[in-house]
């Protein structure tokens, strides 16, 4: 919304310059001390500035040259910094809305129909793909190859892990003498 905003003024700028050539700078310069009036007549000690403002003066930093001469009530640096933090916040809300990184999961029921599939008849993937198809689902062949090669891995017996973690405890410290650097013969 900002974005739009702020490409809607800065064409309203540069239009205002077009037009009026030789007092383009005037005129610039007088709307950037309106402005500034306008954020100081709120009777404030310190003024504060209304997103509004902030993207006005982002606006205008990029069409007019002469913008950081004619602020007076703040640091030209705040409004870069204003730019590049409306820049991160910007890109940091598209890239949250995905959720997760990469391809998005399939649905739980496809996943359980493939289960059943590779268990009851020991199907292919071209097949499983082919049959999800039949029956209306979306998934490409890639995806239903991954989960047939996922439900078919076999799951390790838990005590040959726990045996062999065990004894690689156990060993540790001999495990890494016995394997020295090999050195080809001359």
């Amino acid at each position: 919304m900002w974005h739009a905003f702020i490409f809607f003024l800065s064409i309203q700028v540069h239009l205002i310059r077009a037009v009026c050539k030789p007092r383009g700078e005037l005129v610039l310069e007088n709307l950037a001390l309106r402005q500034q009036v306008s954020a100081l007549s709120l009777g404030r000690h310190k003024p504060k500035f209304h997103d509004a403002d902030r993207a006005f003066w982002v606006a205008l930093r990029r069409s007019w040259s002469g913008w950081a001469n004619r602020l007076v009530i703040v640091k030209p640096e705040t409004v870069v910094d204003w730019q590049r933090r409306r820049f991160r916040r910007f890109w940091t809300r598209i890239s949250k809305q995905r959720g997760r990184p990469g391809r998005p999961r399939i649905d739980a029921e496809i996943r359980e129909l493939i289960g059943q599939m590779v268990r009851e008849n020991h199907w292919g993937t071209p097949r499983i793909f082919s049959e999800l198809k039949k029956l209306g689902f979306t998934a490409s062949e890639t995806t239903v190859s991954r989960y047939v090669q996922r439900l078919r891995r076999p799951n390790p017996d838990p005590d040959l892990v726990r045996r062999w973690i065990a004894f690689l405890r156990n060993h540790r410290g001999a495990i890494a003498s016995m394997d020295p650097p090999c050195q080809q013969p001359r």
